[in-house]
């Protein structure tokens, strides 16, 4: 058995193997043999919609004593609650945003976070006490911002499906979910998420440093609705540390999500451990349940997702109809999509609407189904991108290598 302390050493003398998930994953499809001694770090992410992140931060808004205090206040049209600090008369502002907060259906605090990271000017308008105050910032001009998770990295979520012919306004869909069992919509990046890959828990707790959102960062704890079954955690990191990259927003639906990325590397300590890690997409369950109610229907696995489709949207823009009102171009969730089929690759995620929506098929991807009772059941969204997952994975993994991010032992278990 090794310890972090020995492989940290290993590292610091660059002598430590260190291995993305990916991989890993590959060796073991492979069929080669590998042991505790042939690696020492595995670095494993995930990408995708995460509602449960927020933004706490302190903007500056006018001169000392212009107000006493703020009563409400937006950011670039996206609604935050002041506090829990009033500042009284200091003319600056604590707030709490959350990333699923909108100024409007397609623009909400997951934009506004990415938006903040690529240091883009940000409009402020505050009330306070019937009077109004704007001023312009940048991240740089905020002493404090911080991302916090009140849940992320679900070890497994579901595949949503709607039994019904009523099509229903959700979260899981940019169109409107339809049925009955015309289409299911997916999230989670399978064999490469970080707590399916420590099965025995004994490397992700309170106190491992990870990467958030590309930026250093800690696991504070378990988050809500974690469960045995369905683990997920809470953490935090400094927005300033932060990849633009590796965050961002999404149009629903139901309103704007945000998108949060998680980055943790798991230590090799022994067979066990390497054991969790060798675990495939196939190996890896995914529940499907209804819409209605979230109800557990019946479970597939990762395999439908991530085996023989394509992780990466093709293009062919010879096939091109140059449609007056571009279906692709209007529907696309991250407004990734210009002039009918050039894709911005910074916004694009992967998620297989364009390829739903053209009508020309420029957009192509094989997106999977999954395999129930009633059929076969195309999967018609992706909500997580297993490229950015895997592009995580490596930054971590050159983190690590270039000294950079030091592995750490948790303080107490989740």
């Amino acid at each position: 058995m090794k310890t972090i302390e020995e492989i940290n050493e290993k590292i610091a003398r660059e002598e430590a193997i260190i291995l993305t998930a990916a991989e890993l994953k590959s060796i073991v499809r492979d069929g080669q043999t590998i042991t505790a001694d042939d690696v020492d770090v595995v670095t494993t992410g995930t990408f995708g919609v995460m509602s449960g992140t927020m933004a706490v931060m302190v903007v500056p808004v006018a001169e000392k004593c212009s107000f006493e205090k703020a009563d409400s206040i937006w950011l670039n049209g996206v609604p935050a609650q002041p506090g829990p600090c009033p500042n009284e008369r200091l003319g600056v502002v604590d707030l709490v945003i959350h990333g699923t907060s909108s100024a409007d259906d397609r623009y909400g605090g997951g934009h506004l976070f990415r938006d903040l990271v690529k240091g883009k000017e940000i409009d402020i308008l505050v009330e306070a006490h019937g009077r109004t105050y704007e001023n312009k910032v940048t991240l740089e001009d905020i002493d404090f911002a911080r991302i916090i998770t009140t849940r992320l990295a679900f070890k497994n979520y579901h595949a949503l499906i709607n039994p019904t012919a009523t099509t229903i306004s959700t979260i899981f869909s940019v169109t409107g979910l339809t049925g009955p069992f015309t289409e299911t919509s997916v999230s989670g990046c399978g064999e490469i998420n970080p707590l399916q890959n420590d099965s025995s828990h004994r490397i992700i707790g309170i106190g491992t440093r990870v990467l958030l959102n590309g930026a250093t960062g800690y696991i504070m704890g378990k988050g809500t609705r974690s469960s045995p079954d369905k683990p997920n955690v809470s953490a935090f990191a400094d927005m300033k540390g932060m990849d633009p990259d590796m965050m961002g927003g999404m149009k629903t639906s139901h309103g704007p999500e945000c998108l949060t990325s998680l980055a943790v590397p798991i230590p090799v300590l022994d067979e066990e451990i390497l054991l969790g890690l060798k675990t495939l997409d196939r190996d890896v369950p995914l529940p499907v349940s209804d819409i209605n109610g979230r109800t557990a229907h019946t479970k597939v696995n990762y395999g439908h997702i991530w085996e023989g489709t394509d992780k990466v949207i093709r293009i062919d823009k010879d096939r091109c109809l140059n449609h007056p009102d571009c279906p692709a171009m209007r529907t696309c969730p991250t407004e990734a999509i210009s002039n009918r089929f050039i894709i911005n690759r910074d916004l694009c995620i992967n998620c297989g609407t364009c390829t739903i929506q053209c009508p020309g098929g420029v957009f192509r991807a094989r997106l999977g189904s999954i395999e129930l009772a009633e059929g076969s059941v195309p999967i018609s969204l992706r909500q997580s991108d297993r490229v950015r997952a895997e592009n995580l994975c490596k930054m971590l993994k050159n983190r690590i290598q270039n000294h950079e991010f030091i592995p750490t032992k948790m303080m107490e278990p989740l």
